[in-house]
């Protein structure tokens, strides 16, 4: 069920002027409704003449113990660099939890969880979910630096992780569809992937090749995260033009017309 609440910031993690890590429970201590792998939120920005809508973020991963879930936030902008400047203490109004995510299938052994930059965020919860079936995913994570692949210390947890960077400067030079692990796709019964819509179209083109089913997380602009703005339309085989806010934002490979 979604829900519009008041959220305190428990804690801000500063990576770079770029990059950070909200975490965020409910302020009057309510339990948080049910969020899965997948699903994004609302994000009201406060203190913003300019930013009338609320900014779409992914949730990173839900954390039971503190009653809390993180957001990744990259600076893009006004709204989200005021997000990135929030301090510990201050509310954060949230709608929550929107959009279908990842499909977790128990008969799912050998998952690949595929991320391009801020798109890595979303795999937090995903490879939680896994871990609780006891299920060691593998990551093929892609980011323009080693500057940006932030959230190693939380997928190492989870998985093994094989790096790519634009620069060179950290694990395998090169787009994440040139890494040696792409060779062995067939090894993998589902793969997940969120990231730059270029990516993924990449990633589903070879997935479809070798046969192996897949799954995306959409990146497109949403304002409203409801269906009412039709911002987020994509073409779809069965559907047509649907709301990726609403109908997604993941997808199987094989719905849409790429």
């Amino acid at each position: 069920m979604k829900k519009i609440i008041d959220c305190k910031i428990l804690g801000n993690r500063r990576f770079s002027d770029e990059y950070s890590l909200l975490t965020l429970t409910p302020a009057d201590g309510s339990p948080l409704p049910k969020i899965h792998a997948g699903q994004f939120v609302q994000v009201a920005v406060p203190n913003s003449k300019n930013t009338f809508l609320r900014r779409p973020i992914s949730v990173c991963i839900v954390i039971d113990s503190r009653n809390a879930f993180t957001m990744m936030i990259r600076n893009a902008g006004e709204g989200t660099r005021n997000l990135i400047n929030m301090s510990t203490g201050q509310i954060l109004n949230v709608v929550l939890p929107l959009g279908n995510g990842w499909k977790v299938d128990k008969s799912i052994k050998n998952p690949l969880l595929v991320g391009g930059g801020v798109g890595q965020a979303p795999l937090g919860q995903l490879a939680n979910e896994f871990y609780q079936l006891k299920v060691r995913p593998t990551f093929l994570l892609g980011a323009r630096s080693k500057n940006e692949h932030i959230l190693d210390p939380l997928f190492s947890f989870f998985g093994d992780i094989n790096k790519t960077t634009d620069d060179g400067s950290a694990g395998f030079h090169g787009l994440v569809t040139q890494h040696p692990v792409v060779e062995d796709l067939n090894k993998f019964d589902m793969v997940y992937c969120c990231g730059p819509t270029p990516m993924m179209k990449a990633v589903a083109k070879i997935c479809r090749e070798k046969g192996v089913p897949c799954q995306v997380s959409l990146e497109n602009e949403m304002a409203c995260g409801l269906g009412a703005c039709l911002c987020c339309v994509q073409d779809t085989k069965e559907k047509g033009n649907v709301c990726v806010c609403t109908e997604g934002p993941v997808f199987d490979i094989n719905d849409l017309n790429w």
